[in-house]
């Protein structure tokens, strides 16, 4: 049975409701004020310089120019870049690994070993380079006391040669459990269907593995890939830290973050700064598109 609708009500359904907007309102007004003020302001700084006579002028895009031309910036990149291709696959197997044992349901004490592989990530990562910084330590750390003990070698941890795994070891110690989640918190997803048919059809455990759970992991996997390349082109805590222990092989322009934050706040360079700042971004936006985009066209074939 039909019943007949005034014209108010019907205008009624039809009038936008006021409630989404303000919903959203107090999230604008603070993206706004927190994000894209600080951005703007740091865009407008970068296109200036501050020279000594003359006081503050407007160069326009000649501090880009500049940068792109400084090798400090340039071989920061390129050392992040380095750094990117060894630790992240290293992290992200270690995570991956991890995940599929804890989802077999064959591992012992699994929610133990859980907690013991994701404690790391709660520890603040000040803290956990100060730690590492101490066993790497050349004189009073633990590795080169047995080493002096046993008449071995000591290991050179801390020089030029060794810097950067030594920080992409302390990274994988801290990120491998937050990526280890996400994996297995999208392995527990997967409808348990698809397995008792794969066992009905006789699949065993690495077949359901490869076949079933590596598939459903690709979005996951994309996921953890995509914050590492904006974490790993941010590398600043680690290798400041690390400075502190050792100042002949990380200088201000060991990462490309750890330079700005160097000419900003050591060097008086807040114009320079924020080029590079801006530089920086631009090339994490254009990376982290350029893998999603790979991504993307992979999974549409």
């Amino acid at each position: 049975m039909m019943t007949a609708t005034t014209p108010q009500a019907a205008a009624g359904r039809r009038r936008p409701s006021a409630a989404g907007p303000l919903f959203v309102a107090p999230f604008l007004v603070l993206f706004l004020l927190l994000f894209l003020t600080p951005l703007g302001y740091a865009a407008y700084l970068s296109l200036f310089q501050h020279r000594l006579i003359g006081g503050t002028s407007f160069v326009g895009l000649q501090n880009y120019v500049t940068a792109l031309k400084d090798p400090l910036f340039l071989h920061g990149v390129l050392r992040v870049a380095l750094f990117f291709v060894i630790q992240v696959p290293v992290m992200l197997l270690l995570a991956l690994v991890f995940a599929l044992a804890l989802d077999s349901g064959l591992m012992r004490l699994a929610r133990v070993v859980r907690l013991g592989i994701f404690v790391p990530y709660a520890v603040p990562s000040v803290v956990a380079t100060l730690m590492w910084g101490y066993l790497y330590g050349p004189d009073f750390g633990p590795f080169a006391q047995l080493g002096r003990h046993f008449h071995l070698p000591v290991p050179t941890f801390l020089s030029d040669g060794w810097m950067l795994g030594s920080l992409g070891n302390i990274v994988t110690w801290e990120f491998t459990g937050y990526n280890m989640i996400i994996l297995y918190a999208a392995l527990r997803t997967i409808p348990t269907d698809l397995y008792e048919a794969a066992a009905v059809d006789g699949a065993g455990a690495w077949r359901i593995a490869w076949s079933i759970k590596l598939p459903a992991l690709r979005p996951a996997l994309t996921l953890t890939l995509l914050f590492s390349v904006i974490g790993s082109f941010q590398l600043f805590n680690e290798p400041n830290l690390m400075a502190h222990i050792a100042p002949n092989v990380i200088d201000s322009g060991y990462t490309a973050n750890l330079y700005a934050y160097s000419l900003a706040f050591t060097g008086q360079q807040v114009n320079y700064a924020a080029t590079v700042s801006f530089l920086l971004g631009l090339i994490i936006v254009i990376v982290s598109y350029g893998f999603l985009l790979t991504a993307n066209r992979r999974r549409t074939r």
